[in-house]
């Protein structure tokens, strides 16, 4: 009798198989953890923080200038560091979009130096948008502003491009509708938006954004909009002019921003608006009166928007560079 032969596996079960593998590795490859680099580079905390101390004591603005990056990175198409690539002569990236050209350098000058202190303790292995991620992050708590959770294990964007961003970034100018409409189309909700522009309590605004609107928009306080001329006066000749969002405490992260708004004392449109908004005005208030509450809803926003939209496993990359792709 001939020997019989083995039994054959139907195509279609090592197919199932072969996806199960593959769904398998991906998933372990995408999942995002709050020790992500403990083993891979276990110098990567101390790191961070010993280079975000001497970049915030050295240059003071920088931590305000980290929040905006962060932020111009994130909203339009996730937490990616594509905010961070250099444009070439066949390619206008992000960062060189007009709504992009006043993000301060010193932010750039950060994520660089840490970047290229974690390549030489660990090359290759942390991405440039979990840098900016947590020292986003840091720089906030450093401020006095809460701690919040960054989960690691982004990878980078290979691609940056300054026409992706149309429509997708606020502008002091948009009305509440357009601004709802804006970050809802992100997932995040009013209340969450609200508290997102909690980060207007530090940092600056050039007077290019809102000088147009002093003379006209009566929600000012008159001896802050007398001010406001003053400080603004030489702009068409000096466009680096610029003013505090929070001019009571402007290096502190707290809750002033928004007990400056009914009192007539914010910068922007857009500030206004918050307050003078029924959708948003309750927030305002709620926030005013209650700092922790406003910390507690911030960071759960940040947290949110530090996972929005980002690229795991195969879809991005460990830039060696943080403004080049590799």
């Amino acid at each position: 009798m001939a020997p019989s032969s083995p039994p054959q596996t139907p195509p279609s079960a090592v197919v199932i198989v072969l996806l199960l593998l593959f769904s398998t590795a991906l998933l372990c490859e995408s999942r995002l953890s709050l020790d992500y680099y403990s083993k891979t580079c276990p110098s990567f905390t101390k790191i961070m923080q010993d280079t975000i101390t001497n970049k915030q004591i050295t240059s003071p603005t920088t931590a305000a200038g980290t929040l905006r990056l962060f932020f111009h990175d994130c909203l339009p198409n996730g937490c990616d560091g594509s905010i961070l690539i250099s444009s070439t002569a066949f390619n206008k990236a992000e960062r060189d979009a007009d709504i992009n050209l006043s993000l301060p350098g010193d932010p750039f000058d950060l994520i660089v130096r840490a970047k290229t202190a974690l390549e030489l303790a660990c090359p290759n292995t942390v991405s440039c948008s979990d840098i900016l991620a947590v020292a986003t992050r840091d720089l906030v708590t450093m401020l006095g502003g809460p701690y919040y959770n960054v989960y690691l294990g982004r990878k980078d964007s290979r691609v940056s491009s300054a026409s992706s961003l149309e429509g997708k970034l606020p502008k002091p100018t948009m009305s509440m509708s357009q601004l709802i409409n804006l970050f809802s189309s992100s997932g995040f909700t009013v209340q969450e938006m609200v508290a997102l522009s909690g980060a207007h309590t530090i940092g600056f605004s050039h007077c290019k954004e809102f000088s147009s609107n002093i003379s006209n928009d009566t929600h000012y306080n008159p001896r802050f909009a007398q001010a406001l001329k003053q400080a603004c006066s030489g702009f068409p000749n000096n466009p680096t002019l610029s003013v505090f969002n929070d001019i009571m405490t402007p290096n502190k992260f707290d809750n002033l921003y928004y007990q400056n708004l009914p009192k007539g004392l914010g910068l922007l449109e857009s500030d206004h608006g918050l307050y003078g908004d029924p959708r948003t005005k309750p927030f305002v208030e709620l926030y005013a009166r209650d700092q922790n509450k406003f910390f507690q809803d911030f960071a759960k926003a940040m947290q949110k928007l530090s996972v929005y939209g980002i690229k795991t496993g195969r879809r991005g990359e460990i830039r060696h560079r943080c403004d080049a792709v590799n």
